[in-house]
This record gives structure tokens, sequence and C-alpha cells, in this order.
């Protein structure tokens, strides 16, 4: 297993997110397109990828929501990869890199669709928060967050 901090220009990246694009269709079914607007990798410039065999098999992304909070962004692990913590271990060198340019805290969304994320978060130290920014008042999000 090898970590690595690149770009969302990143092929491997961009491999993986539309897996997990397709992915996120079925789970969302008709919300797709609302949670799909804010979704795009334009604003992203920090991502995490994890190498398994040389293979990229999970990847994450922070995306800055204001000068002190970093937004953590397209976490998605290869169904045939999962169940080996490598989301934590994303989720933690994201936290770090946070860390590293100066941010004091990390939020996300997730949805109610999405149990295995909801634990996650929580496992690794996020509390429920109220719905921030374009999630605000949407009953399907979920948002987290941690102080770094």
């Amino acid at each position: 297993m090898k970590i690595k901090r690149t770009t969302a220009q990143d092929p491997n990246f961009t491999s993986l997110i539309k897996d997990l694009d397709r992915e996120l269709a079925i789970t969302d079914g008709e919300d797709h397109a609302f949670y799909d607007q804010f979704n795009k990798v334009d604003k992203i410039q920090h991502v995490v990828l994890l190498y398994e065999n040389d293979w990229a098999v999970a990847c994450g992304a922070l995306k800055a929501y204001d000068p002190q909070t970093a937004e953590v962004k397209r976490m998605y692990t290869r169904p045939e990869s999962r169940g080996n913590a490598y989301a934590g271990k994303i989720l933690q060198e994201l936290e770090n890199w946070a860390a590293d340019l100066g941010f004091i805290k990390c939020i996300l969304e997730t949805g109610i669709n999405q149990p295995e994320a909801i634990r996650l978060y929580q496992k690794m130290g996020y509390n429920r928060m109220d719905n921030y920014g374009q999630y605000a008042g949407v009953e399907k999000s979920y948002c987290f967050m941690k102080e770094l």
C-alpha cells in the first residue's frame, strides 16, 4: 500500500471519480443531479490517492470552504478493495494535509443512503453538525465536522 498526494488532474483520480459518480447515480437515485452539481473538481487542488500493488484503489480530496475550513470531497474506494481500512487512511492523510495547509477543521457532507460512510466519519471523530451551505435544509444530507 502506498499513499500519494496529487492534484485533481491526476488520471488515476479521474478514473476513480468516474466510478464513484456511477455508483452515486444509483445510490442517490432521483436526487443525483442535485448532489452532482457540488462534486465538480474544478476547485479541487488537493487529492490523495491510495495504491495497492501500484493500482489506484481509493481517493479523497480537499477543497477550501473558508480560510479556516477544508471540505472533504470525493471519498471513494473501489468495491473490490473495501474492507481494508483504506478510506480511514485516506481521510487521515487528508486531515494531515489540511492541517499542513493551515486549516483548523474539516467538514463534509454525505447522504443518508451511505451508512458505511456515516460509520467511517463517526469512527474517525467527526461529529454531526447542522447542514452547511448548499446542503442547508436538505433532509437526505448529513453534514459532519472535525477539529484538527
